[in-house]
């Protein structure tokens, strides 16, 4: 038995996330290695909640990599 649905496909006007403002992409950099690379979009309307989301996510890296080398995940790595 098939449920059919019908729905609208524009993006709904009541504010929620409609558009993808951030963009994920896996880039390669100079020495061959894999980057995630996040882009956003200016001109959105939800310009401040998408850039405290990157923000958060690349200090959620910074954090895990920190405690990968330190064992700690707020502290600064000595130069080399």
């Amino acid at each position: 038995m098939v449920k059919v649905i019908v729905a609208s496909l524009k993006p709904s006007p009541k504010g929620g996330r409609s558009t993808v403002a951030v963009t994920k992409k896996r880039v390669r950099d100079t020495e061959g290695q894999i980057k995630t690379l996040r882009t956003l979009d200016a001109a959105s309307a939800t310009f401040g909640d998408d850039f405290q989301y990157v923000f958060g996510r690349n200090v959620a890296k910074a954090r895990k990599d920190n405690k990968r080398t330190a064992g700690v995940t707020d502290a600064a790595v000595a130069k080399r």
